[in-house]
């Protein structure tokens, strides 16, 4: 296997990367396939494991003109929010030291954020690109469920599982986008022509709530809307973990970290029962979501609750904390998008995630990018 190089952000490199011109660098999770190159999935089980073919969203990247310059280090098997993986390393935070990068996409983040990249591929089941976006201070998307494909990329949880683009900003991340999904069509809004429906305030620590209350000030035609947060749908996510890792991990589960196992264990633990009502709740909170929104056009949220959390912060503890906000949308498969909205606690990045029903992820970019401008100006 190709080492990591020292900073943790990389966990193999194709030959030539160094070469690659700015504006067309591009880091790839290292949960797709990379014909050639070792894909370890953040398992020591796969840390020789050299894919004979790439993966599709990968394939659209470069056909685009971007190319691979690492592939980027992740929790293990992509299931956790820290990226603190004992195989490979933890992700740092190019924003500070002591802090998490956020995941499971943190190599990708940490990548944009140190200037080693200038587009990236993650991935997201729970907010695992949307996570280390805002841990990082850059941009990450997760667009309408089943317009990327899946395919060549390890699963995690099958319904809820995004592919989708990080950047520095919008424009770069809308561009890497227009590759995944070659049907979109981007559209450009000005900030009074959306009608914004501001949620969730009231879970995000002080100075997270302050930037992103002011950054919905941003929206004019804006309202505060009422609805909960999903209850009793986690055991869906759940049985389709189980059923991902259920050969791997009966066979080689001394090859998975604590972390890991331990949440492993308890997915597997899921009944036939479990899974039938936390789908059934899935599809009320579907439901609840379209009713409580219909008057508008998107939704703002805070992305996280709090800023980047220090490094060696129990995951386990921490992984409800950090997918409070962002989970509801891998849950409806709306397309969501965070974006940074200024400094907060302790000087790091708060950030602001957009959110629209299916389909209207033109709307959720262009909303985000006549927001950045706005906070640029701001």
């Amino acid at each position: 296997m190709t080492s990591a190089v020292p900073d943790g952000i990389f966990l193999a490199r194709p030959p030539g990367a160094d070469a690659v011109p700015p504006g067309a660098r591009l880091a790839v999770k290292d949960l797709f396939d990379t014909a050639g190159l070792v894909t370890t999935y953040g398992s020591i089980l796969f840390a020789e494991h050299v894919p004979a073919e790439t993966a599709e969203a990968v394939l659209r990247a470069e056909a685009a003109g971007y190319q691979n310059v690492g592939k980027t280090n992740l929790h293990e098997f992509a299931y956790g929010t820290t990226s603190e993986n004992p195989h490979f390393g933890t992700v740092p935070n190019p924003l500070a030291r002591d802090r998490l990068a956020g995941g499971s996409s943190g190599g990708s983040a940490a990548a944009l954020a140190a200037g080693l990249a200038d587009a990236a591929l993650g991935s997201d089941t729970g907010g695992s690109i949307r996570i280390p976006a805002a841990c990082c201070g850059i941009t990450g998307f997760k667009p309408t469920y089943g317009l990327v494909p899946l395919d060549g990329c390890f699963p995690l949880a099958p319904t809820f599982d995004h592919p989708g683009p990080m950047a520095r900003d919008i424009s770069t991340c809308t561009g890497l986008f227009r590759a995944l999904a070659p049907d979109f069509s981007p559209t450009e809004l000005r900030l009074e022509d959306i009608q914004v429906g501001v949620l969730w305030l009231e879970h995000a620590e002080p100075l997270v709530r302050a930037r992103v209350e002011a950054a919905s000030e941003l929206f004019p035609n804006r309202r505060r809307l009422e609805l909960p947060l999903p209850e009793g749908t986690h055991a869906a996510f759940m049985r389709e973990a189980a059923d991902v890792h259920r050969e791997l991990f009966e066979e080689h589960s001394d090859s998975y970290s604590e972390n890991v196992r331990v949440k492993l264990e308890r997915c597997l633990a899921v009944t036939d029962a479990d899974y039938q009502r936390a789908t059934t709740n899935r599809e009320r909170y579907r439901e609840r979501l379209a009713d409580a929104t219909s008057q508008v056009d998107l939704v703002l949220t805070p992305t996280l609750v709090l800023v980047a959390p220090r490094i060696g912060t129990d995951e386990l503890a921490l992984r409800d904390t950090l997918t409070r906000l962002t989970f509801p949308f891998n849950l409806t498969g709306w397309p969501a998008l965070a974006l940074p909205c200024g400094p907060a606690e302790d000087g790091l990045p708060a950030s602001v995630q957009l959110a629209a029903p299916p389909n209207e992820d033109a709307r959720v970019l262009a909303a985000g990018k006549a927001l950045e401008q706005a906070l640029s100006l701001d």
